[in-house]
């Protein structure tokens, strides 16, 4: 590897004391054959490089094209991982790449949004035959998913855990989110008038931070009691229509597919910019918008013209925190991390003694980072 991956990823470790603290309390892994479908950057690296060294088989792709890393492919390739990812790949690509995770035959499965679960569960012949014995769900998108879905194994739902939405989902998500904005555009808030769509605890950290750097700041929720609560939070709270008449800058943050839709976007402001922070990549419909003539003008900035008005696509319409920055800070994330590492131990351990079904992953699993911190 390069001497630039090598610095990058000793200063992450380094920042990260309770990482160490869960890999070293991780069991043998000895038979576990681990399947995940995540986000492959470079904060991620290390578990897996630990897992691999107490005798987990890994096979890795990904749950968002667009986050991942050659770099990281190449090095975990290189320790012994099965991978299928690489940075902007096809939808077909990134489609077999759950077929292939789930015919290597898994034994364990860790997921951010639920694909390879999806993926076996529409295969009932591959779903009965299953070597699965439990599974780690980490999205609120997922999760949703999941409720729609019989699997024939458990799995442990760690996005509802206080720790998690708390920390990541509530505060860092908006806070690196307006970040990678800031910075990739070479704007403020300022003047500027920002529609969050969806409050959720996601919705309302970026809201949140919006407003602290200036902006303008409305909601809209279609579920009218979390559109109560904005209410008298002292947001303005609005309709999807009325938002998209009148704003500078859109956010979805609703984890659903296609809430800006192509009949939206005749409607919105001349030189608008639209950004996503859910971690489906499909809240803006961007293969209707990109029908139209674009071209990136800086990095991370796609100018679509539609004739009699531009429209500016942030990140491609995928997860703008981690698309077009660097995703939760190192020290936020290492207790995440530490806290999915726990999961993974639990899921080899009594986690798979646990009848099929969805669950909270228990407290005892993750409230010691939490008395750590």
């Amino acid at each position: 590897m390069t001497t630039s991956f090598t610095q990058e990823f000793n200063w992450i470790r380094l920042q990260m004391p309770l990482v160490q603290k869960a890999l070293e309390k991780l069991p043998r892994l000895d038979g576990v054959r681990l399947a995940c479908s995540v986000h492959l950057e470079i904060k991620m690296v290390q578990m897996f490089e630990a897992l691999m060294e107490r005798g987990a088989e890994l096979f890795l792709t990904t749950c968002n094209p667009k986050t991942v890393r050659d770099d990281v492919i190449e090095y975990l390739s290189k320790k012994g991982a099965s991978t299928h990812a690489w940075f902007d790949m096809s939808p077909a690509d990134y489609s077999s790449g759950f077929e292939r995770a789930l015919d290597w035959e898994p034994t364990h499965l860790c997921e951010m949004g639920a694909d390879l679960t999806y993926t076996l569960t529409r295969n009932s012949d591959r779903a009965k035959n299953s070597k699965i014995k439990a599974s780690l769900e980490a999205t609120g998108s997922g999760i949703t998913r999941l409720g729609q879905l019989t699997p024939p194994y458990p799995i442990f739902n760690w996005d509802d855990v206080p720790i998690k939405e708390g920390l990541h989902n509530r505060h860092m998500v908006g806070l690196t989110a307006w970040h990678a904005f800031l910075s990739r555009t070479g704007l403020t808030l300022h003047g500027k008038r920002v529609s969050v769509i969806g409050f959720g605890l996601v919705g309302r950290g970026v809201a949140d931070i919006a407003r602290a750097y200036g902006g303008t700041v409305s909601i809209v929720e279609k579920d009218v009691s979390r559109s109560l609560e904005a209410k008298y939070g002292g947001w303005e709270v609005k309709t999807l229509n009325e938002a998209i008449l009148e704003s500078d800058v859109i956010v979805t943050a609703t984890g659903v597919s296609n809430i800006i839709q192509s009949e939206h976007f005749p409607m919105m402001k001349n030189g608008v910019i639209l950004m996503n922070v859910g971690h489906q990549a499909r809240e803006i419909d961007t293969s209707s918008l990109l029908l139209h003539s674009h071209r990136e003008i800086i990095p991370f900035i796609r100018e679509v013209d539609l004739g009699h008005k531009r429209i500016y696509l942030f990140a491609e319409g995928s997860m703008a925190n981690l698309v077009a920055g660097c995703g939760d800070s190192f020290n936020s994330f290492d207790i995440i991390l530490a806290v999915m590492i726990s999961g993974i131990s639990h899921i080899v351990g009594a986690g798979s003694k646990t009848s099929p079904g969805v669950y909270l992953l228990p407290k005892a699993v993750w409230e010691p980072f939490v008395a750590s911190n």
